[in-house]
Parts: structure tokens; C-alpha cells; sequence
């Protein structure tokens, strides 16, 4: 799919359209484009990228791949920046991830997604809704890249109530089942962090000003963006954290409740050797055994069997081992 909004400075309109605007903007000087591209014929997109709007093939490649590394890289005409969105199902945790290109010219922006984005509809609905004031190249890009990254904190945040019922859970009824969804959380939130780290590179990159595509008024823009990949980047870390500390009260309460159940056996082992050992003597086949032939023999060592039990239990009783 490629879907276009075409801006004309001199008739100050803005159109939204197809293919078709391209060869629009090529003519005309005075527009500028933006081109959404989204599950396209890939030698039409390549086509249209590299010949179009002359980007570089290598940059092409890094943007088309199935999975590839957030980065930013400046070239004579534009600026790639490749970031690591939320697909439109996302809600919570359980995130499913897109990969976003952009490629910022002086009169052109090209936005590459390999499933639906949320954040780049957002964005197109609103410079539709505020036209033209708001079809900057690097404008947009920026607000796309802001609206990316709140995106992730909004998921961070939904974690922190269940993070919160686990702890309870945990020491009130722990299972495996709380466990497999623990070790979710930390392979999800260490994907996080890492995502979070990759995008705190580009802002701080855009953040120096050493891109000359992207304007100096957008210095407040990109200074918020920055400040949210950093509290983006500490909650990941602090719910990871969060996460690990739980684990470990699991581990430790399982190994407790382990300990606890291992005690008990052992005691009552500890009171069946002498009952065993009594019983042993008394199993024994010789002729001279004179309690063998008291009429009361059977009831005696019952009593002392019984005796040998309550001593043992105040015993542990004593020690505070029951």
C-alpha cells in the first residue's frame, strides 16, 4: 500500500492520494511529500525509494529487512532513522513489535512499516486535521518519533498494578504457573530495555544537533522525546529488577516450604528408629527371651514404645523443631 499527502506552498493545500502524487512532487518544486509505504511489491518499493527519491540502496536494505537494529545515519540528501515500534494490538506486556523507516529530505518524508503502524496513522490523521501548518518534514518525523516512544511507556506502566498482585500472590499462594508468567515478564521487559536503549542513542544523536535536516526549532521537541526514552528506559530497568526480586522471593519461599516438608520427614523417622529397633529385638527367633512368655510382655513394650514417642515429641518441642 503507499498512500501519499501532498503539500503545495504557493495554493497552501494539502492532498492526500496514491502513487500518483509522486510524479506531482517531482515536477514541482514547491511541494513537499510524504509517502507512507506499507506492505508493497517489494522491487515497486525498492523502485520507488531509490529511484524517486534517490535514497541509498544500503539504507533501502536496512529499512526492507524483517528484523534490523534501531539506528540513525545521515546521508548527503536525507536522514535514515530506523526505530522499533508497537504493533496496533498491543495493550499491555504482551507486546508485538514493527519495524519503522524513516527517511527525512528537505521535501520529502518516507515512512516504511512492515505491519500497521498506530503511531504513523496517529499522525497522518493529525496533519490532516491541522493542514498545512503541520507538514514539516522533520516535524513529523519527530512527532512520529515521539508518539513511538510514549507508546512504550504506556505498556511500562500498565505493568506496575500486576507487578504489584504477584508480590501478594507470591508469598500467599505460589505456584508454577505464577513462576512461567514472571519469567515472561522479564523476557519481555529485557526486550524492552533493549529497544529503549537503541532509540536513547538516536535521540541523543538528534539531541547534539549534528543533523542538519532536522531544524533547530525542534530543540524542546526532541529534548522531550529524549527525556521520555529515559524514564522509558528506568522503568524497564526498575520493573525488571521488580521482576527478578519476585523470582527470587519465589525461589526462596519454594525452597523454605521444601525445607519445611524435608524437616517433618526427618522427624518422624528420627521417632520411628527406636520403635524399628525395638521391634527388631523382639523379631528375633531365640528360645531365652523370658518377656516372650509374660502374659503382660506385649502391653509393656507398647507402653515403652508409647513413652519413647511423647519424650521425643517434647523434645522437638523443645528445640522448636515442630
Amino acid at each position: 500500500m503507499i498512500r501519499t499527502l501532498l503539500y503545495d506552498k504557493v495554493t497552501k493545500s494539502l492532498t492526500e492520494g496514491g502513487r500518483e502524487a509522486v510524479d506531482v512532487w517531482r515536477e514541482n518544486p514547491d511541494t513537499v511529500i510524504w509517502v507512507d509505504l506499507q506492505d508493497e511489491v517489494p522491487a515497486d518499493e525498492r523502485a520507488l525509494m531509490e529511484h524517486d527519491f534517490g535514497l541509498h540502496p544500503l539504507a533501502i536494505h536496512d529499512a526492507t529487512r524483517e528484523r534490523h537494529p534501531p539506528k540513525i545515519e545521515e546521508f548527503d540528501d536525507n536522514l535514515f532513522v530506523l526505530l522499533r515500534g508497537l504493533d496496533k494490538d498491543t495493550s499491555d506486556i504482551n507486546f508485538g513489535v514493527i519495524q519503522l523507516g524513516m527517511f527525512v529530505g528537505e521535501r520529502f518524508l518516507v515512512t516504511r512499516h512492515n505491519k500497521d503502524s498506530v503511531s504513523a496513522d496517529a499522525i497522518w490523521d493529525e496533519v490532516l486535521a491541522k493542514s498545512p501548518a503541520a507538514m514539516n518534514c522533520d516535524t513529523v518525523a519527530v512527532k512520529l518519533l515521539n508518539r513511538v516512544v510514549r507508546r512504550f511507556i504506556g505498556v511500562l506502566l500498565s505493568l506496575e498494578p500486576r507487578l504489584d498482585e504477584l508480590e501478594h500472590e507470591i508469598f500467599t499462594n505460589p505456584s508454577d504457573k505464577l513462576l512461567a508468567e514472571l519469567t515472561g515478564y522479564k523476557s519481555r521487559l529485557r526486550h524492552l530495555r533493549r529497544i529503549a536503549n537503541y532509540h536513547l542513542q538516536i535521540a541523543a544523536e538528534l539531541r547534539r544537533g549534528n543533523t542538519r535536516l532536522i531544524s533547530d526549532d525542534l530543540t524542546h521537541e526532541i529534548a522531550d522525546v529524549y527525556e521520555q526514552l529515559e524514564r522509558s528506559l528506568s522503568l524497564a530497568q526498575l520493573y525488571y529488577e521488580s521482576a527478578c526480586d519476585l523470582m527470587d522471593g519465589y525461589l526462596a519461599s519454594t525452597s523454605h516450604s521444601l525445607n519445611r516438608v524435608m524437616q517433618i520427614l526427618t522427624i518422624f523417622t528420627v521417632m520411628f528408629v527406636p520403635l524399628t529397633f525395638l521391634a527388631g529385638i523382639y523379631g528375633m527367633n531365640f528360645e531365652n527371651m523370658p518377656e516372650l512368655h509374660s502374659s503382660s510382655g506385649y502391653f509393656i513394650v507398647i507402653g515403652v514404645m508409647v513413652v519413647i514417642v511423647i519424650l521425643q515429641l517434647l523434645f522437638f518441642k523443645r528445640k522448636r523443631w515442630i
